[in-house]
């Protein structure tokens, strides 16, 4: 076969009516141009007309210097599926460590990907497997990867690990990881292993978008724990939302997060921790400039790092519980965080505190916010059923009630089970309804994301849904019922050991009506405060007392600050 510089898919066999098996056809072309450009060093290019390609049961082994270039998304699009081999996973293209030897010797170089779709939906193994992605290319020297839209497939839709001198832009998954019930390795819209080609990899993730995904929107994971986590990785003006987490830092060092949105993800916006499969951290990483905003859990999580980590000048604001949590899971670094770094964020009108630290800090500096307005799961217990009361597929409205604005927002709303006539029940990942108490009839739970005075407003039941009910909507009338409001809510709250921090020139105080941050500063109980310096902050306007100390502070200075 002569082999050209570009090549027209049709011209070669392809024939893009969705009927047909094109893979083995494009895995000859791919092979071809493969040999052509190893004998003459000659980067080549398939150029795919509009039309549905499908590829069944087996992937296309990929070729280093072979570019894949549609004619657009919505009108290149590739078909995966896997009718013939139930338990075979079939991505696009891959080129794999496990299957075919991958390396820094052996890598793919010279590629882009670019202009087209990837439909993954007719793909479903019999048991979860994670190769089951849209992309799953390892070690990728100049890579490309532009203005691509994968959806709804099994696993990761981009899952592409060691990617050096690579950008990856404008790339949209959505409801990607569908049969990742959440808790399983990959299962989100973009996931990159990072360690691969040792202490620098240099790559850019920007201007992409990630909805619905069964994990994460983007993560980035270290995946030998003996490796060093890599510096040069970047993540700029992406959008996250309804993910379980929006952006995850699972093991990079220096993780750049820059002029991102992550807005209604049901764990947290922003995450570091020991969720990747090495249970690493990430740390060194600065995020600055972002919106996390409405996410169902946490705005920021962090943990499981020996720091530092920076916040600079984001908006951490109407998330179900923290505006920011230090914390750690179990299984990873337990080691104090160094050098954690709050610095003009705006953190208002969370759910309960603006700032809470669940784990040890070691000389972090807090300086410079405004954290106001927390607290706002004030309202207290409250039921009802009957006239006046239905359910929608992501709310509950009850025009008898009269609830303060968000004051639910983070809560466990239970109602009783029977669903409307004629509902179809719930994807059979949503998990069986509540068991009821002796006599009582059974209920289904949902998380309220935010509410009015008559209506909640519900979290999907997971990424990607189009509702908030494991076992159908809730028939007209149902009884219902939210727990009370937790107590106290600050904005700042220390409930583990805190030693040399610097907090200084901080607003910390409700202006709103009612106020619900009921102290600027609380030391709970398990609080140990050690040293430091706490100056020039204004602490007045909360709803009690400025601070609480059920732990009193050991040595460092408290003085000059209002309230």
């Amino acid at each position: 076969m002569t082999a050209p510089l570009t090549a027209d898919a049709h011209a070669y066999g392809l024939a893009g009516d969705g009927i047909a098996d094109d893979g083995p056809a494009l895995q000859e072309l791919v092979d071809a141009l493969g040999d052509a450009t190893a004998a003459d060093g000659r980067p080549r290019t398939v150029r795919v007309p509009a039309g549905r390609y499908l590829v069944r049961d087996r992937p296309v082994r990929w070729r280093s210097g072979v570019s894949l270039v549609g004619a657009g998304r919505g009108a290149t699009c590739f078909v995966l599926a896997n009718p013939g081999a139930p338990d075979r996973p079939v991505p696009l293209a891959w080129f794999t460590t496990a299957q075919h030897g991958a390396g820094p010797e052996n890598h793919i170089a010279d590629v882009t990907f670019a202009r087209f779709e990837i439909d993954g939906s007719r793909v479903r193994t019999e048991e979860y497997e994670v190769l089951a992605k849209g992309l799953g290319l390892q070690y990728v020297l100049r890579g490309r990867f532009s203005d691509l839209w994968i959806h709804d497939t099994a696993a990761t839709g981009f899952g592409c690990d060691f990617l050096q001198d690579t950008v990856v832009e404008g790339v949209l998954t959505e409801r990607c990881g569908r049969q990742d019930p959440g808790e399983k390795m990959g299962g989100a819209g973009i996931g990159i292993g990072v360690g691969g080609w040792g202490p620098v990899e240099r790559l850019a993730v920007t201007d992409c978008t990630a909805r619905g995904n069964g994990t994460n929107g983007i993560f980035l994971e270290l995946q030998q724990e003996d490796w060093v986590p890599p510096r040069g990785i970047r993540v700029t003006a992406c959008h996250t939302e309804d993910n379980r987490y929006g952006i995850s830092d699972w093991g990079a060092d220096g993780l750049l997060v820059t002029g991102c949105s992550m807005l209604g993800n049901h764990v947290a916006g922003f995450d570091v921790s020991a969720q990747g499969t090495t249970s690493v951290g990430g740390r060194g990483g600065i995020v600055t400039g972002c919106v996390l905003d409405g996410n169902a859990g946490d705005g920021i999580a962090l943990g499981n790092t020996p720091g530092p980590y920076a916040f600079r000048g984001n908006r951490i604001s109407n998330n179900g519980r923290y505006g920011y949590w230090e914390h750690n899971l179990a299984g990873g670094d337990q080691e104090p965080a160094t050098d954690v770094v709050l610095e003009s964020n705006d953190v208002h009108d969370n759910a309960l505190d603006g700032i809470r630290v669940d784990a040890p800090l070691h000389e972090p500096a807090i300086f410079g916010n405004r954290v106001r307005n927390n607290g706002r799961r004030a309202a207290g217990a409250a039921e009802g059923g009957g006239a006046g009361v239905r359910c929608g597929p992501l709310s509950l409205t009850d025009e008898g009630a009269d609830w303060l604005p968000g004051g639910h927002r983070g809560k466990e709303v239970r109602v009783a089970a029977e669903p409307s006539a004629g509902d179809t029940a719930a994807e059979p990942s949503a998990g069986p309804p509540v068991e009821p108490s002796a006599g009582a009839p059974a209920e289904v739970t949902a998380l309220v994301v935010d509410n009015t005075a008559t209506r909640l407003d519900l979290v999907p039941v997971r990424p990607g849904a189009v509702t908030a009910w494991p076992g159908g909507t809730p028939a007209p009338g149902a009884a219902y019922r939210l727990p009370d409001a937790p107590a106290p809510r600050a904005g700042l709250t220390a409930a583990a050991a805190v030693t040399h921090p610097y907090v200084h020139g901080n607003r910390v105080r409700d202006d709103g009506h009612p106020r619900t941050q009921v102290h600027a500063v609380w030391l709970a109980p398990d609080a140990v405060w050690t040293g430091g310096r706490v100056s020039g902050n204004d602490f007045g306007g909360n709803a009690s007392a400025a601070t609480r100390f059920d732990s009193p502070p050991s040595g460092g200075r408290w003085r000059d600050n209002a309230g």
